[in-house]
């Protein structure tokens, strides 16, 4: 497609960087990705610098502003991207290099014991916590029908064929929402009827 401005034609950009986040014509994030990869292999150089600097504890504090803080960005929109394995073991890199462990080290409880989410859990947290914030902007089941189920109080699904519009962000949020235990729903639900009413 060629999109003209007076008598001059405007050249097609393959990616723009919008606040950020790096966007592509068709919404891979392999661009963005790719950013944060250089950024956290940078960061993954420095904390190994700090590291002879630096007790475990004190250590904690360069990881969040260097490598948190970049992983935590925009993670709700490419966290689910196949591009994001190369980011999870950079993570896990950093992770063995603060608590001086071998490659053959027990990842998970690494990041136990560093209180540290791993990238994927931080996508999906980050979701749960947009949905949450955002509960009044989905429909519920309960409104698009009146069939009393054990499903009523969940987020409508809506019906889509398309596999990029089910690896889209809205998509994603729902079907995670849902999957959480009927408990934790409704103390997200009290929380935002606790909010309503101090508004009012």
């Amino acid at each position: 497609m060629q999109v003209s401005f007076g008598n001059r034609k405007i050249a097609t950009a393959q990616s723009l960087k919008f606040l950020g986040l790096t966007i592509d014509t068709t919404l891979t994030w392999k661009h963005h990705i790719g950013g944060i990869t250089s950024r956290l292999n940078k960061a993954c150089y420095a904390i190994g610098l700090f590291k002879r600097l630096m007790s475990l504890d004190v250590l904690r504090s360069p990881y969040f502003s260097y490598v948190h803080s970049v992983i935590n960005y925009g993670i709700i929109f490419w966290g689910n991207k196949s591009y994001c394995d190369d980011i999870f073991k950079i993570q896990k890199r950093i992770i063995r290099i603060i608590m001086n462990s071998s490659r053959n080290a027990y990842g998970r409880q690494q990041f136990k014991d560093l209180n540290i989410l791993p990238m994927q859990s931080r996508y999906i947290y980050s979701i749960l916590l947009f949905v949450t914030k955002n509960k009044d902007t989905f429909l519920s089941n309960s409104q698009v029908h009146k069939i009393n189920t054990r499903q009523t109080s969940d987020l409508y699904v809506p019906t889509a064929n398309l596999t990029i519009y089910q690896k889209g962000v809205y998509y994603s949020e729902i079907k995670i929402y849902n999957h959480l235990p009927t408990a934790i729903k409704n103390v997200s639900d009290d929380n935002n009827k606790f909010k309503l009413a101090s508004k009012r």
